[in-house]
C-alpha cells in the first residue's frame, strides 16, 4: 500500500516500545565508527580521484564556526565559549589556509550547490571576518546563482542591519535557534532570548530576500510543560517559518559537561515529553506543515516537501537536504566531510588545528573508507529515512545483489516491526507506515551492521 509522504499516526504504545537509543543517521556508517587509521593521506588521495574520469559529484561546503560568548546548558556541539573576539580573527586566517590547501587539490570543477555556516554561533564573527571568510571561499569555489547558502543565527547576537549584510554576502536561507520562548525554560538552560529579538531578525531577513527561514525548537527541556510549550507553538505559528526543526532534548551529562548544570529534577517525565511531542505534531500539522521525518516539518510548497514527494530527499550531516548526493567538504575544527566513498573528520581542538596547518598538513583526525557492504546499507537506510519506502529492485540493480538473500537476517528482524504495524514488507517494496514514521530510526537500525548489542548504543540519544 502507498501512503502520502507526510501522513503520520501517533501510537503511544508503539512509541514507548521502540523508544530506544540509536543513531540519527546523518551518515552511515555513523561518525563513531570512524577510525584514526584513515588520515590526511587518504583524504588527499580521494580528493585527487575527483579529477579522474571527467565525472565529478556536485560539491557542498560546510564551515564550522565554533565560537559562542555565552554557554547554553543543553548544547552538545563542539564550541569555544569566549568573549575574546580576537580569537575568531585568528581562526578565520587558519580557515583560509585550510580552504586554500584543499582547493589546490581540486580539479577544474569547483561549483558548489550548497554552502552552510554552522557552529557554535556564526554571528559571533564581525562583519569584516564574515566578508574575509567568504572571500577565501570565493577564491577556491564557484557559487552557483541558484544554490542554497544557509547560516545559523543567534538573534541575541545580531545587530540591526546584519541580515542585510548577510544577504549581500549571498546567504538566502536562515536557521534561527529559538528552543523555547518560555522565560522559565530559557532561564533553566541559560539562554534568555526575547520574542522581539527573534521577530526583528526574521523580519529583516525576509525584507532582504531570504527565501526560507527555519526555526529550531527543543522539547524535553527543564521546566517545560504542556501549557508552556503550547504558548511557544502559538508564537512560532505567528512567525510562520518555512521549516521547523523539533528536536528531542537528549540529557547526556556524562558526554556533554554543560548539561551537568541542568537539574534532572527539572526535566519533564518521559510521559510528559511524549505528550509534548504529540501536542506539537498535532498543532503543526493542523497549521498546514508536513512531517518530513526525523524532527523536521515544512510547508507543502517548501523545497524539502517537494523533494520528498518526488523521491529526491537526501540526508547528510546538516540534516535533510534537497540536493542530490554530493561530495561535502567540511572546514574548521571537528567538521565532517564526505568525498567519494569516504568520510573524514577534522581535529577537534583549536591548538591541534593550528599546529597541523602550520606544519603544512590538512587537519584530518579520523575517517572511513566505505566497503561495498557499507554502501549498500547506506542506500537502504537513506531510502527509508528520507522517503519512508525502499524499492527492493532499485537496490538490486544498483548494487548487484539479491536483496532477500543478502538481507535475510534483517528481513527476519523486520517481521516483528511488521507485526506491530510499523512497516510493510511487500514483494517489491519495504514501506514505513504512518504508524512507524516517528520511530523510523528503529527501522533503520535493523540494517546497521555495526549495532550488535544494546551496550553499543548507550552513547546515542533515544528515538523519542
Amino acid at each position: 500500500m502507498a501512503y502520502p509522504a507526510s501522513e503520520l499516526v501517533i501510537d503511544p504504545v508503539q512509541i514507548r516500545k521502540y523508544d530506544v537509543a540509536g543513531p540519527r543517521y546523518t551518515s552511515y556508517p555513523t561518525a563513531d565508527r570512524f577510525v584514526e587509521a584513515f588520515g590526511e593521506s587518504d583524504y588527499r588521495h580521494w580528493l585527487g580521484k575527483r579529477n579522474i574520469g571527467g565525472i565529478n559529484q556536485p560539491l557542498s561546503v560546510y564551515v564550522h564556526l565554533p565560537f559562542c560568548d555565552t554557554l547554553c546548558y543543553y548544547c552538545g556541539c563542539n564550541k569555544v565559549v569566549t568573549r575574546d573576539h580576537g580569537r575568531s580573527t585568528k581562526y578565520i586566517n587558519y580557515l583560509g589556509k585550510e580552504i586554500a590547501a584543499v582547493g589546490a587539490l581540486l580539479g577544474a570543477e569547483r561549483s558548489i550547490c550548497q554552502l552552510h555556516w554552522g557552529g557554535g554561533t556564526p554571528t559571533f564573527l564581525s562583519r569584516e571576518e564574515m566578508a574575509e571568510l567568504m572571500k577565501r571561499l570565493d577564491a577556491q569555489f564557484v557559487r552557483d546563482a541558484n544554490a542554497e547558502y544557509s547560516i545559523e543565527v543567534d538573534p541575541r547576537r545580531v545587530e540591526q542591519g546584519r541580515m542585510q549584510f548577510l544577504a549581500g554576502l549571498g546567504f538566502n536561507r536562515l536557521s534561527v535557534g529559538v528552543q523555547d520562548f518560555d522565560p522559565q525554560v530559557q532561564k533553566a538552560v541559560h539562554r534568555i532570548q526575547s520574542e522581539d529579538e527573534t521577530h526583528r531578525v526574521i523580519d529583516e531577513a525576509r525584507a532582504n530576500g531570504f527565501r526560507s527561514v527555519n526555526l529550531d525548537l527543543i522539547y524535553g527541556l527543564p521546566r517545560q510543560t504542556l501549557d508552556s510549550f503550547s504558548v511557544t507553538l502559538d508564537k512560532v505559528l505567528e512567525i510562520a517559518p518555512e521549516r521547523i526543526a523539533l528536536y528531542s532534548y537528549a540529557h547526556l551529562p556524562r558526554m556533554f559537561k554543560p548539561q551537568r548544570r541542568i537539574a534532572e529534577a527539572d526535566l519533564p517525565s518521559p510521559e510528559t515529553k511524549l505528550q509534548t511531542l504529540t501536542l506539537a505534531i498535532g498543532r503543526l500539522t493542523r497549521a498546514g506543515y508536513l512531517y518530513i521525518g526525523m524532527d523536521h516539518f515544512a510547508r507543502p510548497d517548501d523545497e524539502l516537501a517537494v523533494a520528498q514527494s518526488q523521491g529526491r530527499l537526501q540526508r547528510n550531516f546538516q540534516g535533510y537536504s534537497t540536493h542530490p548526493e554530493s561530495d561535502m567538504l567540511g572546514f574548521g575544527i571537528s567538521a565532517i566531510g564526505r568525498v567519494g566513498p569516504t568520510y573524514y573528520q577534522n581535529l577537534k581542538s583549536l591548538d591541534e588545528f593550528y599546529d597541523t596547518l602550520d606544519a603544512g598538513r590538512l587537519p584530518v583526525w579520523r575517517g572511513l573508507e566505505l566497503t561495498q557492504d557499507d554502501l549498500v546499507r547506506r542506500a537502504v537506510i537513506q531510502g527509508l529515512i528520507c522517503n519512508f519506502r525502499l524499492s527492493i529492485e532499485s537496490i538490486e540493480i544498483a548494487y548487484l545483489i539479491e536483496f532477500r538473500r543478502y538481507f535475510a537476517a534483517e528481513l527476519e528482524d523486520l517481521k516483528r516491526l511488521a507485526d506491530d504495524g510499523l512497516v510493510e514488507i511487500q514483494p517489491d517494496w519495504i514501506v514505513v507506515t504512518p504508524r512507524g514514521r516517528l520511530v523510523v530510526r528503529a527501522v533503520c537500525m535493523k540494517f546497521d551492521r555495526y549495532l550488535r548489542a544494546s551496550a553499543q548504543r548507550i552513547a546515542y540519544s533515544k528515538v523519542i
